[in-house]
C-alpha cells in the first residue's frame, strides 16, 4: 500500500498575511494527517502512521508537504519558514484502549479504599488492567518516623509486585500536607538520580480536587499515559530542533489549547485529535452562523461526535476517560464504534456493524492486503460509489472482486441476498448505527446543521441527515484533514487553580497572587510575558457532590450570596495568542451550474442508476446542482441523494440542502 499523496487546496481557507507557515498535525492510529497553511494557500498530506516510531510518519509527512510546496523535498526550508507547529496524537489514547503501558502501583491512605476506586470503574476491566492487586494502604494517623517507615514499606511492597510507576493519593483533611511529608521521606530514601528509582506522582500536586476517588483516577490515567507521550514527544521535539526549526513543537490538548512538551500534562492529550475537529467545527459555526452544529468525524474505526451549540463547544467540567470521571474539564466528544473499516457481519439473521475494525492491516478486503471481512468500504465500492482509479488520490488501487467475495461470504449468503442487495442492506445498517449515535448524543432541532468530515464523513451524509431529521449538511473543503486543520485555531494556554484559604477578600487576594506567580513562570516557559497574555479568572465552589463555576471580571472580587460552608477555589487561565487559520468562504453568491464531465453507474436504493460525477476541484465558486449525483475530490466522495442540492463556495466548502436553492 502506497502512502496517500499530497494535495494543494486553493485559496480561501488560510491566512491573508501570516508571518510564517502554520503546520498542523493530527496523528491517528491508522493515518497521520498534515495540514500546512501558507498565507491563503493550504497544503494537505496523509501518510500511514508508524506506531513503532511515530517520528517516522511525522517527518515523512513533513517531507511530502515540502515537495508539494517547493517542487522538491526541502524539509529545512519548510521548517525555517514555519511560525508554529501544532501536534495532536492518539498515541496515549491508543495505549489506554489497548491497555499497553506501565505497571502502576497505588499508595492510598486517609480513608480512601481500593473498593472505592474499583466502584468508579464502569468499563469492568479498567481497574484490573491498570491497577490490579498493586495497591497499598497506609495509616496516615501516625506521624514522623512511623509514617516514614509505613511509606517505605508500602513502596517496597508495591515494587515487589512489579509496579514500575507509583501514584500516591491521600484522602481526608490535611491530605496535601501528608502527601508532602511522604514525598519528603521518599525523596530522601529513594533519590531520583539512582538507577531504577520509581517515578512517583502525587495526586494533590496534579489536581486541586476534593473528590478523592476522582483525583486518584486522574493520577492513575496521567501516570499510565505519561511514559509513551514523554518518549515520543521529546524525541520528536529533539529531531525538529536538529532541523533548526524556529519555533517549538506545540502539543494540542483536549482543553482546546496548546503548549510546549515540557508544559503538557499527559492526561490532557487524551482524545486531543477529535478536539481539533471540534475547534474547526466551532470556526465553521462562527463563520457561517450555524446556531446548532452537530459534527460527525468518520474514520476507519470510529465516528467521533461533538456539538457546537450557540458558538460553544460542548464540554464537561469533569471529563470522562473510558467512563471514569476525572478532575479536569474535557471536550464532550463520544466515539461510536462504526467507521469505514468496521467489520460488518450477520448474527442471528441480522446485520451487525462493528465495533471491531480491520484497521489498516489487513484493511478492507478491497485493499488486497489479506483482509477477508466485509466492511462499508467494500460495500461502497461494490455499489459504484468509489472509483478504483481515483480512490485515495489514485495512490491506492482497490479490488472490486475481493470486495464482492467478502460481502458474499459474510453477508449475502447468510441472508440469502444478492451481492448488491447485501451491500445496500449494509449501508442501511451502517447509517442507522451512526444516526442512532448522533440522536443519543444531541437533540435534533430545526436549527441543526450536520457537519460531515473525516475520510468517511461525506460518503452518505444526506442519508444520515435524513435519518436524524436534519435538512442541512456542511462538508468542509478540508474534510479529509479537518481535525488537523482545526488545530490551527488554537492558542497557547494553561489553567491554574488553588483553593481559597478563607472565603473573604483576603483569601481571594492571596489566591490571585499565588496563581499569578504560577502563571508568570509557566508562560515565561512558553516565551511570553504575563502582561502580554489574556487572563481570565473563574470562581469554583461546591459541596463535594456538585460544583458551579462563576466567571470573574478583572480585578476579581467575590460575588455576594455564596454559601457560607462552600469550598471555594480560584482558577486562572492564561492565553498567549498565536497565529490562526481563517475561514473566508461565503454561500449564497452568484450561482453557476456545476460542471460534470463523467457519469458513474451507482447502486441507489437497491437499483442501478447512472449518476453525474462532479469533481470538487474543477468547480467555480457558486457551483450548484441537484441530486442524485456523486461529488468527488482527492480524499473524499459524497453521494448527493434525490431531493438534495449542493453549493460549492469560494473556499471549497460544500453546503448540502434538502430541497435547497439551485440554478
Amino acid at each position: 500500500m502506497q502512502n496517500p499523496s499530497v494535495s494543494p487546496v486553493g485559496t480561501g481557507q488560510g491566512r491573508d498575511a501570516a508571518p510564517g507557515k502554520l503546520i498542523n498535525i493530527d496523528n491517528g492510529g491508522t493515518l497521520t494527517d498534515i495540514c500546512v497553511i501558507d498565507g491563503a494557500d493550504v497544503y494537505r498530506t496523509k501518510t500511514l502512521t508508524t506506531p513503532h516510531d511515530l517520528s517516522q510518519c511525522l517527518f515523512e509527512g513533513l517531507k511530502k508537504a515540502s515537495r508539494a510546496i517547493y517542487g522538491k523535498e526541502d524539509l529545512q526550508s519548510l521548517l525555517l519558514s514555519t511560525a508554529s507547529i501544532r501536534y495532536s496524537t492518539t498515541q496515549g489514547t491508543n495505549a489506554l484502549v489497548e491497555r499497553k503501558g506501565p505497571r502502576l502501583g497505588v499508595l492510598i491512605g486517609g480513608g480512601l479504599t481500593a473498593d472505592a476506586l474499583r466502584a468508579a470503574d464502569h468499563s469492568a476491566d479498567l481497574y484490573a488492567a491498570l491497577i490490579g492487586d498493586r495497591v497499598a494502604t497506609i495509616d496516615t494517623s501516625v506521624t514522623g518516623t512511623k509514617l516514614e517507615a509505613a511509606a517505605m514499606a508500602a513502596v517496597n511492597g508495591l515494587a515487589a509486585t512489579g509496579a514500575n510507576r507509583l501514584i500516591v493519593s491521600i484522602a481526608g483533611p490535611g491530605r496535601e500536607a501528608v502527601e508532602e511529608q511522604i514525598k519528603s521521606y521518599l525523596l530522601r530514601t529513594f533519590p531520583p538520580h539512582l538507577l531504577g528509582a520509581l517515578p512517583i506522582l502525587y495526586s494533590n500536586e496534579l489536581a486541586d480536587d476534593e473528590d478523592d476517588v476522582r483525583r486518584t483516577w486522574t493520577g492513575v490515567f496521567n501516570a499510565f499515559l505519561h511514559p509513551a507521550m514523554e518518549r515520543f514527544l521529546y524525541n520528536a521535539d529533539h529531531k525538529l530542533r536538529e532541523q533548526r526549526i524556529q519555533s517549538p513543537l506545540l502539543v494540542f490538548r483536549n482543553d482546546g489549547y496548546a503548549g510546549r512538551v515540557a508544559k503538557t500534562t499527559a492526561i490532557k492529550t487524551y482524545s486531543s485529535g477529535p478536539r481539533g475537529g471540534m475547534e474547526g467545527a466551532k470556526a465553521l459555526a462562527d463563520h457561517y452562523g450555524f446556531p446548532h452544529l452537530l459534527s460527525m468525524d468518520i474514520g476507519g474505526t470510529t465516528t467521533d461526535i461533538g456539538l457546537v451549540d450557540g458558538g460553544v463547544v460542548r464540554a464537561t467540567p469533569r471529563g470522562h476517560v473510558e467512563g471514569v470521571e476525572t478532575s479536569f474539564p474535557l471536550c464532550d466528544v463520544v466515539s461510536a464504534g462504526v467507521g469505514g473499516s468496521s467489520i460488518i457481519r450477520v448474527e442471528d439473521g441480522k446485520i451487525v456493524v462493528g465495533p471491531q475494525s480491520v484497521g489498516s492491516a489487513p484493511g478492507p478486503a478491497c485493499f488486497g492486503l489479506g483482509g477477508t471481512s466485509a466492511t462499508m468500504t467494500d460495500a461502497f465500492l461494490l455499489m459504484g460509489l468509489l472509483d478504483p482509479a481515483s480512490f485515495f488520490g489514485g495512490d491506492l488501487r482497490i479490488d472490486i472482486d475481493r470486495a464482492r467475495a467478502a460481502i458474499r461470504e459474510n453477508v449475502a449468503t447468510p441472508l440469502g441476498l444478492s451481492d448488491e442487495a447485501a451491500a445496500a442492506a449494509m449501508e442501511t445498517a451502517w447509517v442507522q448505527k451512526i444516526a442512532d449515535s448522533l440522536k443519543e448524543f444531541a437533540t435534533i432541532t430545526p436549527d441543526t446543521t450536520l457537519a460531515a468530515f473525516g475520510g468517511g464523513g461525506p460518503f452518505v451524509a444526506c442519508r444520515v441527515a435524513e435519518a436524524i431529521g436534519a435538512g442541512q449538511v456542511i462538508i468542509p473543503g478540508l474534510a479529509a484533514v479537518f481535525s488537523a486543520f482545526g488545530i490551527a485555531f488554537s492558542d497557547v494556554g494553561h489553567q491554574f487553580s488553588t483553593p481559597l484559604r478563607s472565603g473573604d477578600a483576603a483569601g481571594l487576594a492571596s489566591a490571585v497572587a499565588l496563581l499569578s506567580e504560577r502563571a508568570e513562570s509557566s508562560m515565561f516557559g512558553e516565551g511570553a510575558r504575563l502582561d502580554a497574555c489574556n487572563l481570565s479568572f473563574t470562581l469554583e465552589y461546591g459541596d463535594g457532590a456538585t460544583s458551579r463555576s462563576i466567571p470573574l471580571v478583572s480585578p476579581p472580587t467575590l460575588p455576594s450570596g455564596l454559601p457560607s460552608d462552600a469550598r471555594l477555589s480560584l482558577a486562572l487561565t492564561a492565553v498567549k495568542p498565536v497565529p490562526h487559520a481563517s475561514i473566508d468562504g461565503h454561500f449564497g453568491g452568484v450561482a453557476h451550474a456545476a460542471s460534470s464531465v463523467a457519469t458513474r453507474s451507482t447502486l441507489v436504493a437497491g437499483a442501478s442508476a447512472s449518476l453525474p460525477v462532479y469533481r470538487v476541484e474543477d468547480q467555480k465558486a457558486g457551483a450548484q446542482a441537484i441530486g442524485p449525483a456523486v461529488l468527488e475530490e482527492a480524499f473524499f466522495t459524497c453521494r448527493v441523494d434525490a431531493g438534495w442540492g449542493f453549493e460549492i463556495n469560494d473556499a471549497g466548502d460544500i453546503l448540502l440542502s434538502k430541497n435547497g436553492r439551485t440554478v
